[in-house]
């Protein structure tokens, strides 16, 4: 029972994360850049410091913890974080070229995979006396298999879309910019880097207080992670405003009320993820193996949640329905993806 309260706490966060993109359409009359590092300031900053927050016992501080904490270990946190940045810049554009859907499917699902296996591998050639690629049994291994055997199928299914998809059909929707070639190749590079993300859990993974309810255990490494990606996104985000001259932006006072909402919730959307993510992991403790694959299974779910976002958003519109039944057997092959390490 508290296996599947875990799953589903997870599950919450990552339909929260997958409906994040919808209030970012609300905003208007910002740019990207300037939307981007807004919304960026709640998702990565403010709302990882309240939850960090969380773990913090009385009597004690973040900053004590961090000062105490083993030097390596913290930067290590913060320079993964740093390059998962790049991963939520190209994340930001993937979407914009492919759409809700096939954007986190793609950069999702590759992130899903090499999150996985890149942390305990890292660790275990920094740290060989801990023994950390005992993580990845075959279960894991199978589940990511299983897991990117989903992501291709969707992808497949993307490909046959942008195929049947009209240039007028493409140009009255909302995805005016959908550029599949263009989109694939920002969307794999915001997987590959992305999956520094969980890399950064892992080196940061005993950054907390003795003795904390293992629902917030992760969540200083998380604002560590989260602190680094923000400098990446904010330093782009200032050179296009310069570059593009949109520095106005943020002294449009006409939509600044409207556009602060919306970048508030995208921002507690997105964080939503990581937050459900500490707190199911809480109750998957009796299960090393869907320890490791919780971060595959948070990003497998993403990739469905956000596929549902892009049949509400009406982006497979004009789709036969071959390309749905492909899409829709992607979706179930992620879903069985989360349960296999109880399964063999």
């Amino acid at each position: 029972m508290k296996i599947i309260i875990g799953l589903l706490i997870i599950a919450i966060g990552a339909f929260c994360q997958s409906s994040c993109y919808v209030p970012i359409k609300r905003i208007r009359d910002w740019s990207w850049e300037s939307y981007w590092l807004i919304q960026g300031i709640f998702a990565w900053v403010v709302f990882p410091l309240c939850g960090a927050l969380m773990a913090v016992p009385a009597g004690e501080s973040l900053v004590g913890l961090f000062t105490d904490a083993p030097a390596f270990n913290l930067w290590m946190t913060i320079l993964f974080g740093v390059l998962w940045g790049v991963g939520g810049l190209t994340f930001g554009l993937s979407m914009r070229y492919l759409g809700v859907a096939l954007g986190q499917s793609i950069a999702l699902g590759t992130c899903a995979g090499l999150g996985t296996i890149m942390g305990p591998v890292l660790l275990h050639i920094f740290f060989p006396k801990m023994n950390a690629l005992a993580q990845l049994t075959g279960s894991v291994i199978i589940g990511v298999v299983v897991t990117l055997l989903g992501i291709a199928v969707i992808g497949i299914a993307g490909g046959m879309k942008s195929k049947e998809q009209s240039a007028a059909e493409e140009k009255q929707s909302s995805q005016s910019e959908f550029n599949f070639g263009k989109g694939i190749a920002i969307a794999l590079l915001a997987g590959f880097m992305s999956g520094c993300f969980n890399v950064g859990l892992t080196f940061g993974a005993d950054i907390h207080f003795e003795g904390t309810n293992p629902m917030f255990a992760t969540l200083p490494a998380t604002l560590l992670v989260t602190l680094g990606g923000f400098v990446t996104n904010m330093f782009y985000c200032l050179y296009q405003n310069a570059k593009n001259h949109t520095f106005g932006d943020y002294r449009n006072g006409r939509v600044w009320g409207h556009n602060l909402m919306y970048c508030i919730l995208a921002g507690a959307l997105w964080y939503s993820q990581f937050f459900g993510l500490s707190l199911g992991k809480g109750f998957l403790a009796d299960s090393p193996q869907l320890m490791t694959l919780s971060f595959c299974i948070l990003m497998a779910l993403n990739v469905v949640f956000s596929n549902v976002w892009g049949i509400i958003l009406r982006e497979w519109k004009g789709c036969s329905k071959r390309t749905i039944a492909v899409l829709v057997a992607g979706i179930i092959i992620l879903i069985i993806s989360s349960f296999i390490p109880q399964w063999i």
